[in-house]
């Protein structure tokens, strides 16, 4: 089963359906004790940096996520639920993300309309399980004004540009994020799901999980 966590800030049934109806068993569930039953887990969310982050404390979630994290088991994080993987956010002032992967979320500069809304390509840097089948330069659906900066280059697999060059997929181990959003991004954001989908699958089908 891959959970999606309602903590109040998010696209919820959309991803739902669209991991339902690739045929992935998915549920959306709002109390971090049901996290034990899931194989996978993905962090949507809309809205700003530090907002997330107390719908996220409030809730009695960042100890669970990270546990679940530290026990190896597949996250992934979409569009804000990426943004917050990180350690600082500077959305309305410094604010503490999740800290899964190092660095920090920063505003775009001037030269172009804020919000970055709208179709993207994807320049694929580094090989991945949730590039699988995908092409280098497929496009993806974006809507934000804020952009992380990773402390380290190799946590950046996918990048794509808007005033500047900026991550849209993130990744270390077990852990992933999307800057776009895949349930919005037509057939290579099904595409990725079913990618997610499949590694969550492999994962609950290795012994001892």
């Amino acid at each position: 089963m891959i959970g999606v966590i309602d903590y109040g800030r998010g696209n919820l049934r959309s991803v739902e359906k669209a991991l339902q109806n690739l045929g992935f068993p998915a549920a959306v569930f709002d109390r971090p004790e049901e996290m034990r039953k899931m194989a996978g887990l993905i962090l949507p969310g809309v809205g700003a940096f530090g907002d997330a982050m107390a719908s996220l404390k409030d809730g009695g979630w960042i100890q669970p996520i990270r546990q679940f994290v530290s026990e190896r088991r597949p996250f992934l994080g979409i569009c804000l639920g990426m943004q917050v993987l990180f350690e600082i956010g500077e959305e309305h002032g410094r604010h503490e993300g999740l800290g899964l992967l190092p660095g920090r979320v920063v505003k775009f500069p001037a030269g172009k309309k804020i919000p970055h809304m709208g179709w993207n390509n994807l320049n694929i840097r580094q090989d991945s399980p949730l590039f699988a089948e995908i092409p280098d330069e497929s496009w993806f659906y974006f809507v934000h004004s804020y952009y992380a900066e990773p402390k380290e280059e190799r946590d950046v697999l996918a990048g794509s540009g808007y005033v500047v060059t900026f991550p849209a997929v993130v990744g270390r181990g077990n852990v992933w994020g999307t800057q776009f959003h895949p349930e919005k991004s037509g057939v290579w954001g099904l595409q990725l799901l079913a990618n997610y989908g499949r590694i969550v699958n492999d994962y609950a089908a290795f012994p001892g999980n």
